[in-house]
């Protein structure tokens, strides 16, 4: 046996396997991951007549068993593979003609080495679910004025084959998200003068840059970024709000001044290809005061609410140089809903009641926010419901209410005078 290893040849040694393959359908593209036990070279092109993408592996091998089971995912109709040369190629059968790309991505905690493919989507027709379930919403450009309406575009992080933190008992932190800014998205939808734009809709990946994209392209007036922090010490635990740091803006600046030269970059309406560069760096930097401070006023109306449902992690606003909160023409903020890491928030992040709690929390927040700053939108505020805080009484929400005590106790199936933070009460 050994003598027989030693006798094989040494590129057989070096053989590296395609050890799973996986899909995720994504509004803008497709993508395919191949797990890989070893980096190997690879080429990447189309065909047409019908439309493939083919992918050769270098030194490598496949059991075509694990493409039997990938069918009509999204443009994909079908995955087939066979040997060539001293490799395998990989047939993708289209339904159309795509841009592709490919990357290779290191190993990480969750993953070994990876080969990524990414079948673009050209043209138009492809429903993303942004407009928040209602329908074909206009695109608003800073050339086009206001709408009339508050677009608050919602990012739920990480997403696809990026699970983002992993809790004890096994949540992903991309399901809970979601969850979320689903329920968050709704409540949005359901105030007049507010709409929603969901950035991720479903189980797939979206880059850091095309979030912030999608967000300007829906016109957005605030973004909000969703994750569920992580820590090695499984007691920290709390919420936590941040905003981009100073350090983070800074290094901002520089990128769109980089960029100046595809004379698309936009500060405040403002274009950038017709100023010097001294010029141009003012108007970014001015712009990237403003947006910051704006950030902070919406996070920490967004920390008092959260406060209400439990634990605040650090207590105030933290800054910091996140690449999703890049967009320095809207308010951002990035929103640690509790630390899934943590075994008991974990165990709340799972319950749907505590996902509507983290929702109406933070739908309350963006109404104060969107209530001082355009107060012409007058937005209806729904009085039939209404979520406990620290330090509320009956006897309080009920005056605040014009309603009875007693009328309250009713409604909602209460016995005596105890209430906990974070329950919702119908208001008779």
């Amino acid at each position: 046996m050994v003598f027989a290893l030693l006798l094989a040849p040494a590129t057989a040694l070096a053989e590296t396997v395609v050890e799973d393959v996986r899909t995720w359908n994504g509004p803008d593209h497709t993508r395919v991951v191949l797990d890989l036990s070893s980096p190997t070279d690879h080429e990447l092109f189309t065909l047409e007549g019908p439309h493939r993408a083919v992918i050769d592996l270098a030194d490598a091998r496949l059991d075509p068993a694990l493409l039997e089971g990938i069918r009509d995912e999204g443009p994909i109709r079908r995955i087939r593979s066979g040997r060539r040369d001293d490799g395998v190629r990989i047939v993708f059968d289209l339904d159309r003609a795509l841009a592709t790309e490919s990357f290779r991505v290191a190993p990480n905690e969750n993953y070994g080495h990876r080969l990524v493919v990414d079948l673009n989507h050209v043209g138009g027709g492809v429903d993303d679910g942004s407009s928040g379930g209602r329908g074909d919403a206009p695109v608003r450009t800073a050339e086009s004025g206001r709408t009339g309406e508050f677009v608050v575009a919602i990012d739920a992080g990480h997403g696809g084959e990026d699970p983002g933190a992993i809790g004890a008992a096994g949540t992903y932190e991309k399901d809970i998200v979601l969850a979320v800014a689903r329920k968050l998205a709704n409540r949005v939808n359901a105030v007049d003068g507010l709409r929603a734009v969901l950035i991720r809709d479903g189980d797939y990946y979206i880059g850091l840059r095309d979030r912030t994209r999608k967000a300007r392209e829906s016109g957005a007036d605030l973004f909000i970024s969703l994750h569920a922090d992580a820590f090695h010490d499984r007691r920290v635990k709390g919420s936590s709000v941040f905003v981009l740091s100073r350090n983070g803006a800074t290094s901002e600046m520089a990128r769109v001044l980089a960029q100046r030269a595809n004379r698309a970059d936009r500060i405040g309406g403002v274009s950038l290809a017709d100023k010097d560069e001294q010029l141009a760096s003012v108007l970014v930097d001015l712009s990237r005061a403003h947006t910051v401070e704006e950030s902070v006023d919406v996070a920490r109306v967004l920390i008092e609410e959260l406060d209400a449902l439990g634990d605040v992690h650090g207590g105030d606003v933290e800054q910091a140089g996140f690449a999703v909160l890049k967009s320095l023409d809207m308010p951002s903020v990035l929103v640690e809903l509790a630390f899934i890491s943590n075994p008991d928030e974990e165990r709340r992040l799972r319950s749907k009641a505590y996902q509507r709690q983290l929702a109406d929390g933070l739908v309350h927040g963006v109404k104060a926010y969107v209530s001082r700053t355009r107060p012409e939108l007058a937005l209806k505020v729904d009085d039939s419901e209404y979520m406990v805080r620290r330090g509320d009484t009956l006897s309080a929400i009920a005056q605040r209410h014009a309603v009875s005590v007693g009328a309250l106790r009713r409604v909602n199936d209460i016995g005596g005078d105890m209430i906990t933070a974070g329950r919702t009460l119908r208001i008779p």
